[in-house]
């Protein structure tokens, strides 16, 4: 079944993940992943060969030549793969993110008077430029052509931002489809973080609904609001992505709902299957893949789970914040070169 499995096995041989020196590291069996045995796996190899072309280091070429070929992805994995679970002290979050849509314009007027960006010339990757207020109240890019297109509300275009891609509703007819283009180099303040701070609500009570309903009913106080996170996402289309499929992720490709997981690529590598096992109100045990990366996703046991597009992928994606368990899965030879010397 596994033609060239020899060959396969002996350029497996990689340097060890930078930067684990810290972290406890563990090597599993399958055994020890809870439903393991209960998944549907060849799902989770379909989403794993929609990135794994895109994977150029020694050890993932061969498995990916062979992934190609299978028709048992339980196999599969079990065979090339070891689970290793990696931990750095900080409790296990598992939150999710989705793709929004929105409605707007080509072409602004009163109703659809907030503008989409594309990034300016003038940014650098990696260095802090003009904070939101100074991009949205001095209107520091207005008139430069920098418009994709005009949407009608604040609250939506900032959480657009938050999400780093999304599809525009025209009222022309048509979406827009949108990616993550560059930021302002700012770091991300919440919105519903703040409206506790100042006594408003209680953690539990906020969400996006709720954030852009009180921004209705105080415009004043909304807009200061909106103000105080001083992070600035910008846009670019994109144009080659059939309508049914996710957005891009960090890798380029698309993402698949309940399939795809933003991780922290210090402690788990773009492209490796993941086996989550998520807590909460709707726990579940599934193989995933880590496609994409997110400002917010910072540790070793930290995971956005793509929840999928609209408004209720939304709506569901803001509810899940839970406990649980990360274990990535490494190509056998890289698995034992991250386990630290005796």
């Amino acid at each position: 079944m596994f033609r060239g499995l020899a060959f396969a096995l002996a350029l497996l041989g990689t340097p060890a993940l930078a930067g684990l020196e810290d972290a406890d590291i563990a090597i599993l069996s399958f055994d020890d992943l809870d439903g393991w045995d209960h998944d549907d796996h060849q799902e989770a190899l379909t989403v794993f060969l929609d990135t794994c072309r895109d994977l150029d280091e020694p050890q993932w070429r061969p498995i990916c030549a062979l992934a190609a070929q299978q028709e048992d992805g339980k196999t599969f994995f079990e065979l090339f793969f070891r689970p290793v679970l990696i931990r750095d002290g900080n409790d296990p979050l598992f939150t999710a993110y989705y793709e929004p849509e929105i409605r707007g314009s080509r072409t602004e007027s009163i109703r659809y008077r907030y503008p989409v960006y594309r990034k300016p010339p003038e940014l650098n990757a990696g260095e802090a430029w003009l904070p939101r207020r100074d991009i949205e109240e001095a209107g520091v890019l207005r008139g430069r052509g920098l418009e994709i297109a005009w949407v009608e509300d604040p609250v939506e275009l900032q959480f657009l931002q938050i999400q780093g891609s999304g599809r525009i509703r025209l009222a022309e007819g048509g979406t827009i489809r949108l990616g993550y283009g560059g930021s302002n180099g700012h770091s991300f303040l919440s919105l519903g973080n703040e409206l506790v701070r100042q006594g408003v609500y209680e953690p539990h009570q906020v969400s996006q609904q709720v954030i852009q309903n009180w921004v209705k009913r105080n415009p004043e106080a909304g807009h200061e609001l909106l103000m105080t996170n001083p992070s600035y996402v910008f846009f670019r289309r994109i144009g080659k992505v059939a309508p049914q499929k996710g957005p891009l992720g960090a890798m380029n490709r698309s993402i698949t709902a309940h399939r795809s997981v933003a991780i922290d690529p210090k402690y788990t590598p773009l492209g490796a299957p993941v086996w989550l096992e998520k807590k909460g109100d709707e726990p579940f045990n599934r193989l995933m893949v880590a496609q994409d990366t997110g400002s917010r996703v910072k540790g070793a046991q930290r995971a956005d789970i793509f929840w999928g597009t609209g408004e209720r992928a939304g709506r569901l994606a803001g509810q899940i914040r839970d406990d649980g368990r990360m274990v990535v899965l490494l190509p056998i030879q890289r698995a034992f070169a991250i386990l630290p010397e005796e």
